[in-house]
């Protein structure tokens, strides 16, 4: 008997396989290191019907020859969990560290993101030969230049997992990403978001008539800030203060169990 994922999976991919491909090589004029974000968070149901609608204006990325990739990301904080803190004030100003893994291609970088202002944000990052679980002599030198945090102070917090689909626009300088199956780890805890989508337009220069974000207008999403590392902690570190992110944690809680409220 084939399960509803798997109907549901296999339908995504006959959908994806209407887009014409796109190489990581090719795509490497797109990495959009300095760039603008939009987020929206929506169901995997009306991703489907937005999907169906984008294909003469996007292409696909394919990595070993599918269009589906597989992250693992581990995020780094301080022992007080001062970066996740700097968020959860509101500060517009503030970084993440990551490392991350490229499962389907083996690549695997240290990273970090500064968010310098509302929407935009800038990307650093080095390769590293294996996903790194703690702070090596190249990261550290890497983090004093990237970041305000000293490396030393660093340890992991946070394991997120997912997978992506990457969108590259025909038009303009505009990636889409979409996560799905995302799901955190801590130790042995575990929180996952089955049936969600996070979607994020990822574009340089001035803001733009992006096919995605139109479809998502017509969709009736509203784009939303959303971070998953902070929504990660909020689930898993219940000692700390997450007030911030409880509007988030309401709003994955009913889209999983399919209400469409917040859509609207």
């Amino acid at each position: 008997m084939v399960t509803r994922m798997d109907s549901n999976e296999q339908t995504l991919r006959r959908m994806l396989a209407a887009f014409e491909p796109i190489t990581l090589a090719q795509m490497a004029c797109a990495a959009l290191l300095d760039r603008s974000e939009i987020k929206y968070v929506l169901p995997q149901r009306v991703l489907l019907p937005v999907l169906a609608g984008l294909s003469d204006a996007y292409r696909v990325l394919v990595v070993a020859g599918q269009p589906l990739s597989r992250y693992r990301t581990l995020y780094f904080d301080t022992e007080d969990m001062a970066i996740y803190r700097r968020h959860h004030a509101g500060a517009p100003d503030r970084y993440k560290v990551r490392a991350r893994e490229y499962v389907d291609s083996h690549a695997a970088f240290l990273e970090v993101k500064h968010k310098t202002g509302e929407r935009h944000t800038v990307k650093s990052r080095i390769a590293t030969p294996a996903p790194i679980t703690g702070i090596i002599p190249q990261a550290a030198d890497f983090l004093a230049d990237a970041c305000p945090y000293p490396a030393a102070e660093l340890a992991a917090a946070l394991w997120n997992h997912y997978t992506r689909i990457t969108l590259v626009s025909k038009l303009r300088p505009e990636r889409v990403t979409l996560d799905l199956d995302l799901a955190f780890t801590r130790e042995a805890d575990r929180a996952a978001m089955p049936g969600i989508v996070v979607a994020e337009v990822k574009y340089g220069g001035a803001r733009h008539a992006s096919e995605f974000a139109r479809l998502m207008r017509q969709q009736h999403v509203r784009d939303t800030s959303f971070s998953k590392y902070c929504l990660g902690v909020s689930l898993l570190y219940p000692e700390v203060k997450h007030n911030r992110f409880k509007e988030k944690q309401r709003l994955v809680a009913r889209l999983m169990q399919g209400d469409t409220y917040e859509l609207c």
